[in-house]
């Protein structure tokens, strides 16, 4: 499903603030980037229990209950979960990983906020969440009657709000470090194949693990975790970064030419992380046009172009890398690769 408006997380809370309030809110997302903690986080801000149904395991009686017969009439009682006295927040999560069935039985709870004869209480609200087909999660599509009766938005992942957030939770400082040099890091997208991929989910465990193991970890075992966690091409990084942490070779140091990249062979996963870090540090630092060049940019570009000529002394191969363009990720600017002072590209 495309959706026009994608939001952030904190867009997300101002939406559901408003919204949720009076209609029912879908929120559509990829795999582990926090739908099911924001919507907790929502309920709690406005005093609200949050009542979670996980949509893939549900039954169409585990909405609608079982029948009774009840002066001679048979009628139905939804479940005690669902049925309360008091108003609370129900959360559909996976909604879309429902059968048909019981996406019909959510039609008059999602719309008229009842069941059978049962009405939530007044103050209630409901949201839903679910995956995406592109994801290559567990989704069935969801009925056109059941879409129209929502407000529907995309969540997409915000580096700003998860780093706030990170620092709060006290996430381990080797991985909010990382990612404060590689941001782009902190989400890609889901594997075809089964294959981990970095989420801030996916990260959030790689911290608990690091916290558990203490400082005494070795690299080793840090790629060992990392490739247990996150994107494979990630994990390799990571581990070069925490491999690094404890060697010369810091990357503000190199730019401003106190110490040049690492050139011995045992190094060369250090030298890729740094190599990456570098790329990344010039998409950051110089704007994508040459007429928007300032002062500031010029000893920046003078001291870049320097330094993708010692990289490619060292690795012809990882400073292509550096200058390459990528259909997915963002550029160095094409004035400083068309200067003549970066390597032939094949």
């Amino acid at each position: 499903m495309n959706i026009a408006s994608p939001v952030t997380a904190t867009q997300l809370m101002d939406v559901l603030l408003n919204v949720s309030v009076i209609r029912p809110v879908f929120i559509w997302g990829a795999p582990g980037i926090g739908k099911s903690s924001l919507v907790e986080k929502f309920a709690k801000q406005v005093g609200l229990p949050c009542v979670s149904l996980l949509g893939s395991q549900l039954a169409p009686e585990d909405i609608i209950g079982v029948p009774q017969i009840r002066d001679g009439k048979s009628q139905f009682c939804p479940p005690a979960m669902i049925a309360r006295d008091e108003p609370y927040c129900l959360f559909l999560d996976e909604l879309n990983a429902c059968s048909q069935e019981v996406q019909k039985a959510f039609y008059s709870l999602i719309h008229e906020r009842r069941i059978g004869d049962y009405h939530l209480p007044a103050g209630s609200i409901v949201i839903g969440a679910g995956n995406r087909a592109q994801d290559s999660a567990i989704v069935k599509p969801m009925s056109s009657a059941l879409i129209n009766r929502m407000f529907h938005v995309q969540l997409n992942v915000s580096f700003k709000d998860w780093i706030g957030w990170a620092y709060e939770a006290s996430l381990h400082p080797t991985v909010i470090e990382y990612l404060e040099t590689r941001p782009d890091h902190l989400w890609s997208a889901p594997s075809k194949s089964e294959e981990t991929f970095s989420t801030p989910r996916s990260w959030h465990m790689l911290s608990d693990a690091l916290h558990e193991f203490g400082d005494a970890i070795t690299p080793e075992l840090v790629g060992i975790l990392a490739s247990g966690a996150l994107t494979p091409a990630h994990a390799v990084q990571f581990k070069a970064f925490y491999k690094n942490r404890s060697s010369k070779y810091q990357l503000n140091q190199i730019i401003e030419g106190k110490v040049g990249f690492p050139a011995d062979p045992e190094d060369r996963d250090v030298l890729y992380f740094l190599a990456q870090a570098f790329r990344s540090q010039i998409v950051k630092e110089l704007p994508a046009h040459k007429e928007q060049i300032r002062e500031s940019h010029r000893q920046f570009a003078h001291n870049a172009k320097k330094l993708i000529k010692d990289l490619s002394m060292i690795s012809f191969e990882i400073a292509q890398m550096v200058v390459a363009k990528h259909e997915q990720e963002d550029n160095i600017p094409d004035w400083l690769r068309s200067s003549g002072t970066c390597p032939d590209l094949p």
